[in-house]
């Protein structure tokens, strides 16, 4: 099925991505873009290292969750006071709660998990698990499971 390109309609969805990119608010609706931290996950051969950019927030403002191999963000970022000069406001910075959510691998000891927040960067790591090694099952001579069956 064919159907006919509108330049208008693509340049109109090329301005909703950079709105929702760079811009503040949602394109359609007009509310402000919620907070949502960066996030750096780094893979070596003992432990994942997930880093999470959190500038202005306390250790006890941030909570940590692990339920069935989901480690969960969670937070809020409150807005300071506002200052005002000649009746105009510029606010860059997002404010508002925050949960990110990333499925973690089986590999990972959830158990061990360490979270340290220094400089408005969250720090975790999250250890690997030894790996299981694969065992040898010896084979013992002797009587068939059929013989078995009819001695019980």
């Amino acid at each position: 099925m064919l159907s006919r390109w509108d330049p208008f309609t693509e340049l109109s969805r090329l301005q909703d991505e950079m709105v929702r990119a760079f811009g503040h608010e949602e394109p359609r609706s007009g509310a402000p873009l919620a907070f949502r931290p960066a996030v750096d996950i780094v893979e070596d051969k003992d432990a994942i290292l997930l880093r999470a950019e959190l500038p202005g927030l306390k250790a006890e403002d941030v909570h940590i969750e692990l339920e069935k191999n989901v480690l969960t963000l969670r937070g809020e970022r409150k807005q300071e006071q506002k200052v005002e000069k000649s009746n105009f406001y510029r606010f860059e910075r997002r404010y508002g709660q925050f949960a990110r959510s990333f499925v973690l691998p089986e590999t990972v000891d959830g158990a061990a998990i360490e979270a340290e927040l220094k400089d408005g960067v969250l720090n975790l790591r999250l250890p690997k698990k030894a790996a299981d090694q694969p065992r040898k099952i010896s084979v013992k001579a002797g009587i068939t499971p059929k013989e078995a069956v009819g001695k019980a």
